[in-house]
């Protein structure tokens, strides 16, 4: 495995209202946003921390309507090669929900889900000409958290060390709500595992993404025409966090370091 295999590279959010969606993103996380044209295709929305890209915004896909899928969040996790990995979920008893195929000059990609359902996107970046800037770990407008609601909290983590090869950290014992296990990429804690609670309709992943100050997002989000689900909670390393829907029913979380 190169360095980069395992590596959470991207997020994108499919929603019905793209125009809504960026305005209500930009207002609570404090993103900007900006085109990419691409042949063949509608422009494609970039939400930008500091000028430097962290996320997607494409239009829900009409045939994905009426199957049940709400708009949502899906992670990018950087693999080696997107054809041997998508066999390895398969044989490993996930499934391939979208072959791999091709997003010229930008790389090769597919949809996956493990086991139990829980759904990712896999890709190998095309080879570039420059190296990219990237947003220091906790500044705000970035990803700050990695969270699996599973089928099986202890199961999961052995089958995303084996695709991905992140590491168990540690694991925290919850009482009644089961084990949160924390997971690790090259040593460095990025997020977490736990078996889904019954409410949950299924297994999925979701986003925590990084604001300054937690009660002055949420006035954003609720004014925005967003809905808190749960929190504010203070987490263990004094980080404060919610989870919440956004306008169109898309599930997203935010962490800051105070209220």
């Amino acid at each position: 495995m190169s360095e980069t295999h395992g590596k959470f590279i991207w997020c994108e959010l499919m929603t019905p209202d793209t125009a809504a969606a960026a305005k209500f993103y930009s207002s609570v996380v404090g993103w900007t946003t900006s085109e990419m044209k691409m042949e063949g295709m509608p422009p494609y929305t970039i939400f930008e921390a500091n000028g430097i890209g962290v996320g997607g915004l494409m239009e829900f896909p009409a045939e994905l309507e009426g199957k049940g899928i709400p708009p949502n969040w899906t992670g990018y996790v950087c693999v080696d090669d997107v054809d041997q990995s998508a066999r390895d979920y398969a044989a490993n008893g996930g499934s391939v929900r979208r072959p791999p195929e091709d997003i010229p000059t930008i790389g090769r990609f597919a949809v996956v889900a493990d086991p139990h359902g829980a759904v990712l996107c896999i890709m190998t970046p095309a080879p570039m000409d420059k190296t990219w800037p990237e947003l220091a770990p906790d500044a705000p407008g970035n990803i700050g958290w990695h969270e699996l609601y599973a089928g099986n909290g202890k199961d999961a983590v052995s089958f995303y060390s084996k695709l991905f090869g992140w590491t168990k950290d540690s694991e925290m014992d919850m009482g009644p709500m089961g084990v949160y296990y924390l997971f690790a990429y090259h040593g460095k804690q990025i997020g977490g595992m736990m078996t889904k609670p019954d409410n949950m309709p299924m297994p999925f992943w979701c986003y925590y993404f990084i604001v300054p100050t937690l009660d002055a997002a949420i006035e954003r989000l609720t004014s925005g025409g967003g809905k808190v689900v749960h929190g504010p909670i203070e987490v263990p390393g004094g980080s404060w966090i919610v989870q919440a829907m956004d306008p169109q029913g898309a599930f997203f979380c935010l962490v800051a370091p105070k209220r």
